[in-house]
């Protein structure tokens, strides 16, 4: 067990209208003015930060943390309600929760912190959200680093046929049966021991967090949206592009946070990350898996501390 981390109180928790939709959302340290927004991975939801919030927040920092949509308590729209769900769409969404929750109380950037998923919508911001972003701690950073070709006549015919045949296969794919067995066979419990390297930190907390959302009535048709928005998603939603069009401007900070032993994110990939784009600062965690935040939170929260402190952008 971790000694000092139990699990956080809940702070302030609110239900916010976003298009239609209801998102929920968590903030602690709301006095302060210098504001941070905490973006879960896939699967999880805004209580998986239960360990780094209330840190933050005893800095000084007003701590947001949000259920993108599709996840945790936030709203879980199909095919028909929002048609596809994306790192684009999760920007947007974190846009105006900037412009409608946060920017009444202070006109400071936001440092943005994410884990995998959150990771990629964090950098997604980052480059259509230039202005509004301070710095960004990724931990770790999903999608693969792949150099991009010229697109032809010939890839862009195949790219539409393949959006198509995606289309189609998970329209028909029985993802309903696909949850109801995840979490009838404890397939949740699998995953979750296969991303967490320290097997103790695996508590009934943690896979209630997971769990939950996907016995909701409408956690398929939101898998659905899913599995087709980032299946199809266009070249300026993948991390290659977006990372090219940040070492351009190299105006916001990035950190990336990469636990030595990550199963579902190789740190080979990490690496890779650093090395292409120099800009970019890597730390590595050792001997913690796939949720450092969760993992190692005393050491994921100084070393994250520390470099915004040391920053002189915020």
């Amino acid at each position: 067990m971790i000694p000092n981390y139990k699990s956080e109180g809940r702070g302030e928790s609110n239900y916010w209208n976003w298009n239609g939709f209801k998102i929920f959302w968590n903030v602690k340290g709301k006095e302060n003015t210098r504001p941070m927004i905490l973006l879960h991975g896939f699967g999880a939801s805004s209580k998986h930060w239960r360990r780094n919030s209330y840190f933050f927040a005893k800095k000084g920092y007003s701590v947001y943390s949000i259920d993108l949509i599709g996840f945790g308590n936030s709203a879980q729209p199909g095919l028909k309600e929002i048609e596809k769900l994306d790192n684009g769409v999760w920007c947007n969404q974190v846009s105006d929760f900037i412009k409608q929750v946060i920017r009444p109380k202070t006109s400071n950037k936001i440092i943005l912190i994410g884990n995998s998923l959150g990771s990629l919508v964090a950098l997604t911001c980052a480059v259509y959200l230039e202005n509004e972003i301070s710095c960004v701690i990724a931990s770790p950073l999903p999608d693969p680093l792949v150099i991009r070709k010229k697109e032809s006549t010939l890839n862009s015919i195949f790219e539409k046929f393949k959006t198509k045949l995606i289309k189609i296969f998970f329209r028909i794919f029985p993802l309903e049966i696909v949850l109801f067995l995840i979490n009838k066979l404890g397939i949740i419990k699998l995953g979750l021991n296969s991303a967490y390297f320290k097997k103790d930190h695996l508590d009934k907390e943690l896979i209630n967090i997971v769990r939950k959302p996907v016995l909701r009535k409408t956690a398929a048709r939101s898998l659905r949206a899913m599995c087709i928005g980032m299946s199809t998603r266009g070249v300026k939603l993948q991390a290659s592009y977006l990372l090219e069009q940040l070492s351009h401007s190299k105006k916001v900070p990035f950190l990336l946070l990469w636990g030595e032993k990550d199963n579902f994110i190789p740190l080979f990939l990490g690496k890779k990350i650093a090395n292409f784009h120099r800009w970019v600062e890597l730390k590595i965690i050792s001997n913690s898996g796939h949720c450092v935040h969760d993992e190692d939170p005393s050491l994921f929260n100084k070393i994250s501390y520390e470099w915004i402190r040391d920053l002189k952008t915020h």
